[in-house]
């Protein structure tokens, strides 16, 4: 069983997650999109949905830094375990608390606003699941196991992690890990999995090249002209 959770299931979610992406830019580009509801209702998706972006945002960079940044790294940064461990605390936490917040704002406004709800679809709802459960077992486990110098996962999970990359996986380090640790993995290579057949394949196409645009360049009418402005080519007048 250790195994199969920890040196196979990694491998199969990642050939779903990479297959899927595959399989859907090729054959549902249309389909490669958020599916926005903003049309039917704006005024609370303008509050929960950067709740939700943000949140996910921190939550995910916590992550990679605490599974492929090692222990040694930090240290010779002078951050000690124990002050990594508050910082991964209350700042996981905050994170979590804000993701939390804004996807049940979400639900909340898809479950009362009838045009919202008619266009959620199963796969929808399958996502919110998992990934409300993903994070809400992290923030269990991490809470739990917060007294002291609390879970240093830094010596078992992210070792895991990273030897997974060498397709040669550790799954002797998972033998200890705290029981919540595990499901918290299990459901997050689950959610992975998931990304290619739900709206979260956006996250694939967010439009960086945003940030380095040109300029937009924006003229405003000239005070110093006098006159009617003169009629610019195009179509006919009706009854010309």
């Amino acid at each position: 069983m250790r195994t199969l959770l920890w040196g196979v299931i990694p491998y199969v979610a990642v050939v779903l997650l990479v297959a899927g992406l595959l399989w859907r830019y090729r054959y549902d580009k249309f389909g490669w999109t958020t599916r926005s509801s903003q049309v039917y209702e704006s005024k609370l998706l303008n509050i929960a949905s950067p709740m939700f972006h943000y949140g996910i945002l921190f939550v995910l960079v916590g992550h990679l830094v605490g599974l492929f940044v090692p222990e040694s790294w930090t240290e010779k940064l002078g951050v000690k375990e124990h002050t990594y461990h508050l910082l991964s605390l209350y700042g996981g936490t905050a994170a979590g608390i804000l993701l939390v917040l804004g996807i049940l704002l979400l639900l909340y406004r898809r479950r009362t606003n009838a045009p919202v709800f008619r266009a959620t679809t199963a796969n929808d709802k399958l996502m919110y699941l998992v990934l409300f459960a993903a994070i809400v077992l992290g923030m269990v486990a991490k809470l739990t196991h917060a007294s002291g110098d609390g879970y240093n996962y830094r010596e078992s999970i992210a070792p895991w992690a990273r030897s997974l990359f060498t397709l040669q996986p550790d799954t002797e380090l998972m033998a200890g890990v705290p029981v919540l640790y595990q499901i918290h993995a299990v459901v997050g290579m689950a959610l992975f999995a998931l990304i290619p057949f739900t709206r979260l394949v956006h996250m694939f196409s967010a439009p960086v090249q945003y940030l380095f645009r040109p300029y937009v360049v924006y003229r405003s009418k000239d005070p110093r002209r006098v006159g009617p402005r003169p009629e610019r080519r195009g179509w006919e007048k009706t009854g010309s």
